[in-house]
Parts: structure tokens; sequence; C-alpha cells
């Protein structure tokens, strides 16, 4: 009798281990059906790279405004050095014209040729005149005035005698000016002599740099 219990009570203690096991199969199971088991497995199929597609994208937006940003910078640093070089031209022009004026009454062998004889055709620009005669174009010197490191040269320029002209200032004797001469009013009868100058920053030939040009009429008399 005490031999068939112990066979009993191993037989439970068997049907017990066996039902704990099916049961903790079963749990794995259930588990497995779970949405927080599924953290351990992670599903692959569901990874298309789709974050990296997205980072390339915004590489090459960024790449795209960085190179816009660096033209833009460029074009400011020309345009920055070329009004610069302007600048200085124009400096080096009107010091060729302050001098070149200012040598008339004292010069007058600089005066390149009369305007106003009727065998003579001056044109506006006389640095593009291929009549010019040899020798109009006159530097200025470094006594009158020194050109900068930064400029391409000494300036240059060319003084022509236009002719005699009515003065505009001048009174003609009934209180009107020199213009009402020019509708038959007779009066003082009062004329200068006037002169242009054109002057230009230096020699276009020794760079490619700025070259300003400028011009004035200078009257004399």
């Amino acid at each position: 009798m005490t031999m068939n219990h112990f066979s009993a009570s191993n037989l439970s203690v068997a049907k017990g281990v066996a039902v704990d096991a099916i049961s903790d199969l079963d749990a794995v199971h259930t588990c497995l059906g779970r949405a927080p088991c599924q953290r351990s497995l992670p599903a692959r199929a569901g990874q298309r790279g789709v974050a990296l597609v997205v980072a390339l994208i915004l590489l090459v937006v960024i790449t795209l405004v960085g190179l816009a940003a660096v033209r833009g910078t460029i074009m400011q640093q020309k345009m920055a050095a070329n009004m610069y070089d302007r600048q200085i031209a124009f400096q080096n022009a009107e010091a060729a014209m302050r001098a070149a004026a200012a040598s008339i009454p004292t010069s007058p062998g600089s005066v390149a040729r009369n305007c106003q004889s009727a065998s003579v055709v001056c044109l506006t620009n006389p640095f593009d005149d291929p009549n010019l005669p040899a020798g109009s174009i006159k530097t200025l010197a470094t006594s009158q005035y020194t050109a900068g490191t930064l400029a391409t040269g000494q300036p240059q320029y060319v003084i022509e005698n236009m002719g005699n002209f009515q003065d505009p200032g001048a009174n003609t004797g009934f209180n009107q000016s020199a213009n009402s001469h020019n509708y038959g009013v007779n009066g003082g009868s009062i004329t200068n002599i006037y002169y242009r100058v054109t002057a230009r920053s230096g020699d276009p030939a020794k760079g490619d740099r700025a070259v300003v040009v400028l011009q004035a009429m200078i009257k004399q008399g």
C-alpha cells in the first residue's frame, strides 16, 4: 500500500511538471503575439531606409545653400574692388583736369590744335581721334602730381582751342546777357577763348583696369 501511494504521488508530480511546461510554452506563444514582446525581436522587414534618403536630400540642399552664399560673397568682393579701382581712376583724372586748366595761361604750347579752323575736325573724345597731332597727349609730370601705388600710372590730358565765343556773363549794353546778342541786340561785344580739356586716369594699354575720362570747357580772357 505504501509503494502504491508513492507511485501515485510521483505520477502527480510528473503531471504537475508537464502541466507547468505546457503552461510556460503557451505563455511563450502568447507573449510572441503581444506588442511588448516584439521589442526583443525587431521586424527587419519594415525598415526601408527612408531616414537615409531624407538625410541625403537635406545634405544636398545645405550644400546648394552654401554654394549660393559663397558665390554671393565673391560677387560682392568683386563689386567692391571694381568700385575702389574706379575711385582711384577718378581721382587721377580729376588731378590731370586741374593741372591742365592751370597750365593754359602759362603754357600756350600745350594746346594741341585750334578746332575753330575750317580744316580741322575735332572729335568728341580726342584720345580716339586718329587725326590728333603727334605729341598732343600730355602725361602729367610727377612734380605736379604723383599717382598712388595702386594707380595704373600718371594721368594724361589733351587741351584743344575751341575758338572765340560770346561771353554769356557779359553785359551787352542794354542790361541784357550775351544770349540776347544772338537775337539782334546790339551793344558791347565781349568774347573769350574757350579751351576744351579732356583728361583720363591713365594709359588704358597698361593693364585691364578702370579708365575714367573727364572733359570740361575752360574760359580764358
